[in-house]
């Protein structure tokens, strides 16, 4: 049985980490509130640049644009695997890259070529472990980044994908549906995926004059709404950890209260059986001398 100094030492310890976990929490809790405003200050702009862009698809016919090239055959995917450069952040790393095992099986059973890239320490850590080589690797990918970072990201894929390198590229994230909802996901980013339906829709509305035509604002608009998906993406990660790390401080920081609450309990418990010893001993030796 533990002494009660070596209990009371157990829990300043405690305590201690409690103190830590609690002021993670809150700067945690901070940040993710600021990632949080950019991610929904960004959502309007990223939908009405695609929803222009489905409008002006089914006007402008057949552009001669590289990023809607679907090939016959997917020979080469990109896999770019996104996740955070520390840790502390509960299921948040370990998710996406459960998906991204996932999606790398997936592709190799098809018999399709897979290069791997890897955004984030804890990715390229994974990766290294695991021995998978990988193609690019990044740590510059946090709630810090921004326009910056997502358009080197993206101009290197776009011209891998415009050279015929590869066929598919697909970015493996944590998606930030609100606060309380973030889920990792594979989005496909290249090819470009244009909703035909919404294109045909938006043609039965009242006649619009471009200028200039159609066509060249969408061959210009392509690229901007593939930088801008990266941008989101960005975005919604940087949100996705911070609330992720907030979380997990917030169960450290409960559940070291509780084990507080328990030792404080163990502690005293252990400080009475020592008194009531003592005064046995002491009634045992009055008597024995009387």
């Amino acid at each position: 049985m533990a002494t009660p100094r070596e209990i009371k030492k157990r829990i300043t310890s405690v305590t201690n980490t409690r103190k830590i976990t609690r002021t993670m929490e809150m700067v945690s809790t901070a940040k993710a509130k600021k990632a949080t405003n950019k991610v929904n200050a960004a959502k309007p702009y990223a939908a009405l640049t695609m929803e222009l862009v489905e409008s002006l698809s089914g006007l402008a016919g057949v552009i001669q644009s590289p990023y809607l090239r679907r090939p016959d055959k997917i020979r080469k995917v990109a896999i770019l695997a996104i996740t955070a450069n520390r840790g502390l952040c509960g299921g948040f790393n370990s998710n996406v890259l459960k998906l991204v095992r996932s999606r790398i099986e997936e592709w190799k059973s098809k018999g399709v070529e897979v290069e791997i890239h890897a955004a984030g320490k804890k990715a390229i850590s994974y990766f290294k472990f695991a021995k998978i080589t990988l193609k690019s690797s990044y740590t510059n990918i946090d709630d810090k980044a921004g326009s910056h970072e997502a358009n080197a990201l993206a101009n290197y894929f776009m011209s891998a994908f415009a050279k015929e390198e590869i066929d598919t590229v697909e970015i493996i994230s944590t998606h930030y549906y609100s606060a309380a909802s973030q889920r990792p996901e594979s989005i496909t980013v290249l090819p470009l995926q244009v909703n035909e339906n919404q294109a045909k829709s938006s043609n039965a509305g009242p006649e619009i004059i471009y200028e200039p035509d159609p066509k060249t604002i969408l061959e210009n608009l392509l690229p901007l709404v593939i930088r801008t998906t990266f941008v989101k993406i960005i975005l919604e990660t940087a949100a996705s950890e911070h609330i992720a790390r907030r979380i997990a401080m917030k169960s450290a920081t409960d559940a070291a209260g509780d084990m507080i609450k328990l030792l404080t309990r163990g502690y005293n418990r252990v400080r009475q059986a020592k008194i009531t010893q003592e005064i046995s001993e002491i009634v045992g030796g009055a008597e024995a001398i009387s």
